[in-house]
Parts: structure tokens; sequence; C-alpha cells
């Protein structure tokens, strides 16, 4: 391979491209991606489905999907669904049907009750506590358990009973025969199978024992012949135990490799913190447009081409990093900037009537849906006599630069004509409730012959055709880019208590009256919003906020 090509390979293109050059398996590729059903998937789910699936195809190769279903106690056929759901949303197709871990459990208890009969694995009765304290420590050598060289008949023997539930639950453990001196923890005679009376969401009652994630994984990736095993960084110490099982068991030989996996400033990315977050209600659901969640995002109306993207944009590396959230919504924004129309929308609005205009007269105007798509074609907005317009759009004591509507002001309302403010009202509170204005019917956008100058554009919907919508704006769900990080602290104690604003009788054009949950717009001069598709109703309109206008990322970027 030259230095040249090789330069625009990542390191996974790089093994896999000498793979292919060696001959290896007959040059056929074949990945996984083995979620684990007790939770739904989030953003950093998505870089590693990109990873295994994008990788496949590239070299012309499948991707299996296989649910690591080794712990009965917390899954449920509900997360199976959901993550199915996701995958395909994201784009991908996985290799013939779904597969499951406990597809194999009669096949890796063979291979366990192989390593017991030839003295490679042994049955420890003593407590979990007993033997973590044996283990010894990163400095210390580990101590053998007195159970370690109990004959083979007796462990035979024992390892059947748990099979068949003769034992109770935590009263003894199957573990490998490898190093007690080893410097890596994860050698010194780990646990492969454990004893737990759950039923399980596919094997029912079958089964009273069940495998350890270290000894299912890479048999299970054997079983299906998995050319590469590409699995997040903090697996790299499992992988001398994943070789060391395959190479005892003289099985298929697959081999894991590990890439740096994602991590998001200003978000949570355990599972176990994120089920406690939808737990304790601190969240409307696994799917709550402020989860990092893949139903999360794709609810709050994050496209699977601007995940997608987001992931190549991330790439892939060897070398644990933060990425700033800053790029995902940066990667939402480009997109939706090329395929959503624009609308206009009044979030906060206050009435302006236009005293020259004719009464009852309604005016059509023609829009532009799209910039950016000539294919988007245009819509009709009408234009009346009263208007609304944002609160903070007009300003009575207005500083020089404010270049919306003040006293004696010109605004030029977005797609109509110049107004300018003759005269306004307000309430006992000095809070002003209605503006006058006058509007020059020679000043027509695209038609403009009035002279006036005017710097500021503000968006509008006439009154008598407004469509009464729910909006909610959601932020950042964390306050400290790090809400993880301080050990001292829970990471509860971080969250944003505006992560959340539902702003209720905001007024839009009529051309939302046809939306439908899930549809996607710019509301202009405000930022890029969805239809919820949990809370619209046929009676409600209700919009998420997927992302604002503002760019963060490229003026860090500019820095």
């Amino acid at each position: 391979m030259s230095e040249e090509k090789e330069k625009g390979l990542n390191f996974i293109e790089q093994i896999i491209e000498k793979d292919l050059s060696e001959g290896l398996h007959e040059g056929r590729i074949l990945t996984r991606f083995p979620p684990e059903p007790n939770g739904y998937l989030h953003i950093g789910h998505a870089k590693a489905i990109c990873v295994n699936f994008e990788t496949a195809k590239k070299y012309g190769g499948k991707t299996n999907l296989r649910f690591d279903d080794t712990n009965p106690e917390k899954e449920d056929t509900k997360y199976v669904d959901a993550i199915k759901a996701d995958i395909k949303w994201l784009g991908f197709e996985w290799n013939g049907e779904e597969r499951y871990t406990s597809d194999y459990f009669d096949t890796l208890f063979d291979y366990a009750l192989k390593l017991v009969k030839e003295g490679k694995a042994y049955v420890d009765e003593q407590s979990a506590e007993i033997i973590s304290e044996q283990k010894g420590t990163h400095t210390e050598e580990g101590k053998n358990s007195p159970f370690r060289d109990r004959p083979i008949e007796e462990n035979v023997t024992r390892f059947e009973e748990m099979r068949d539930g003769k034992h109770p639950e935590g009263s003894m453990v199957l573990r490998a025969k490898v190093d007690m001196s080893s410097p890596n923890m994860h050698l010194r005679d780990p646990f492969i199978y454990r004893i737990k009376h759950e039923t399980h969401h596919r094997s029912g009652d079958k089964w009273c024992i069940y495998p350890m994630y270290d000894f299912a994984h890479g048999q299970s990736d054997s079983i299906e012949g998995i050319t590469h095993s590409f699995c997040s960084l903090e697996f790299e110490v499992h992988r001398p135990l994943y070789n060391w099982l395959i190479e005892e068991l003289e099985i298929f030989p697959s081999k894991q490799r590990e890439f740096a996996r994602l991590n998001l400033n200003y978000t949570i990315m355990s599972k176990r913190k994120l089920l406690r977050l939808v737990e304790d209600n601190v969240v409307d659901g696994w799917d709550d447009p402020r989860m990092p969640t893949i139903s999360g995002l794709r609810r709050r109306g994050y496209t699977s081409d601007s995940i997608r993207n987001f992931c190549t944009k991330v790439g892939i590396a060897r070398r644990e990093n933060v990425i700033d959230v800053a790029l995902l919504e940066f990667s939402v924004k480009e997109h939706l900037n090329k395929i959503t129309p624009r609308v206009m929308c009044v979030l906060d609005p206050i009435k302006v009537i236009i005293t020259n205009y004719p009464e009852g007269e309604t005016e059509d105007l023609t829009l532009i849906n799209n910039p950016e798509d000539e294919d988007a074609g245009s819509r009709i907005v009408p234009f009346s006599k009263e208007i609304y317009i944002e609160r903070n759009d007009f300003m009575i004591d207005a500083p020089k630069k404010f270049f919306r509507l003040k006293p004696e002001g010109f605004v030029r309302l977005k797609g109509a004509y110049i107004i300018q403010a003759d005269s306004h009202l307000t309430d006992e509170n000095g809070e002003v409730t209605e503006i006058h204005c006058t509007y020059f019917p020679d000043s027509k956008s695209g038609e403009d012959t009035s002279g006036i100058k005017c710097k500021g554009v503000v968006h509008w919907v006439s009154t008598h055709h407004a469509v009464d919508v729910e909006v909610r704006q959601y932020d950042r769900l964390f306050s400290d880019e790090s809400p993880d990080g301080d050990k001292e602290k829970d990471f509860m104690e971080f969250l944003n208590p505006e992560s959340l604003t539902i702003l209720e009788n905001c007024k839009a054009e009529p051309h939302l009256k046809s939306a439908e949950p899930g549809d996607k717009f710019q509301f202009q001069r405000l930022g890029y919003f969805c239809v919820d598709t949990k809370y619209t109703t046929s009676d409600k309109l209700v919009f998420n906020r997927t992302v604002t206008l503002r760019d963060s990322w490229a003026k860090m970027q500019k820095k």
C-alpha cells in the first residue's frame, strides 16, 4: 500500500486492507453490531453502527445484528424493537435475520463444559466478595482459590448441577483457569458463568445459568464467523481473554479491534444514568428530545443523514477524546438548511395594526419555500390590516443599532412591505399591547420603488389567518460541560432547569395547518423545528425546536 493511499484510510480500513492483501478469510468481510437489549441506543451507539455497517459495505461485506441478551434481569423485547427501528431509521440493513446470543446458549454451555473437562475452568463456591479480595490489585498479585485445583469430575458435576437449577443464585460461579498473577486483572481467573433464576425474554425458564459477556462475546463472534470484531476502546484490556478463550476452544479465530468511543460534552452516555433520568421522571421517557438517544434525537427533528454525517466528521480514532456537541448541532443545521421549507411563526406575539391598509382586504403574497432548493417551489401567505410580530422586535427606547421596529422607525416585513411605527398602546404596567403603523404600498418585496432605506427585516403572521401552535424550546439537558466528570457530585446536580420552555398560543402562518408529525421546517429568524410525534393531535400542533440558527461551531472554527 502506498504511503499516499494509507494516509486516506482510517486505522480500521488499514487493518482490513492488510488482511485482504494477505488473503485472510478468502477476502470475506463480516462485522457485527452487538447491542444489549437493556435500554435505548444513543448517539455513541450511532457511531459504532456507522463504523460496523459502513466499513463492511465499503469492502463488499456484511454486518450481523446480534443482541447480547445474557442478562435476563434487565432485558426486554421493547428494547429489541426500539434498537431495530433505530438502525433501520439510520439507513442500515443487517445481514439476514437478527441474531441473539441466546441462540447459542446450548453451544456456549458445551464450550464451557469442554473447558471444565480439560481442566481449564472450575466451579468456585466462594462468595463474590471473597473472590474479589483474592484477585489482588494492580500492584499485588492475586491468590488462587481453594477450589482452583478441585478434581475435574467434581467440577463437571457442579457445573451440570448449576445448569439443572440445584443451587441458589450467588452460591457458585464458573471461572476460567487463566493466570492469577497476570498484570491484566481480566485474566485472573474471570467468571464465565453465573447462576440467575430469572425468566429470559426469549428462552423463558429453560436456563438458570447465563454466560458472562467476556465469555459469550468472542464465542458468539466465532460461531457467526465474524472476521472483524470492532469494539470501543474500554474493551482493549478484554482482548487477551477474548483471544485466550478462542485459542483454548480451537474455534474460528475472530479478531477484536478497538476504536475510541464517542464522548460529547454537556452529555451523559451511560445507559444506567439515562435510565435513572427516565425512572425519576426528569425527562419525558427515552425519546425525550433532550436525551442523546437516537429516538430522542429523531423526535427532536434530527435527520438520519445529519447523524451519519456527524459520525463521518468525528472520524475513527484510537484515542479517547471529547467532541463538542456544537459539531452535532452544526451537522443537523447543515442538512436541514438544504431540505426544510421556510415558514413564519411568531412565538411571543404582539398585534400590529396597519392603519392605512384597506379594511377587510387580504392580499396573497408568494414566498419561496427554500432558496437552497430550486425544486421546493413557493407558497401563498396572506397579508392583511392586522398582523402579529415578535414582542422583542419592537422597542420603545431602542439603542442606536436596534434595526427592528421602534417609534418613527422603519422595518421590512419579510416578503411583504416596509412599515413605520406611528404610535403604540400600553397597559397599566407599561407593557406594549398594540402597535399602530403605516405601510408603504410601493415598498412591496421584489417590486420596491419607495426609496426607503431599511436595514431591519422581521417575520410576521396575519392575525385573521394565523394558526395557534404550541412550541417547545429545548436546550441542553445539562448546564455543565462535563456533568459526569465531578466524582464528588451527582450528575443530577448539573441538570439545566431551563432545558425545556413551553410556549403556548404561538401564531403560525396558515400553510402549517397541513403539517404532519415529523415534518420539519425552518421558522425564519428563529431556528429549525419539527412537528412533535408524541403530543401533536388533530386539534393541536406541537413543534419541537431542533436547533437555533446561531452557528456556534462555525464561530469556534474561525477562532
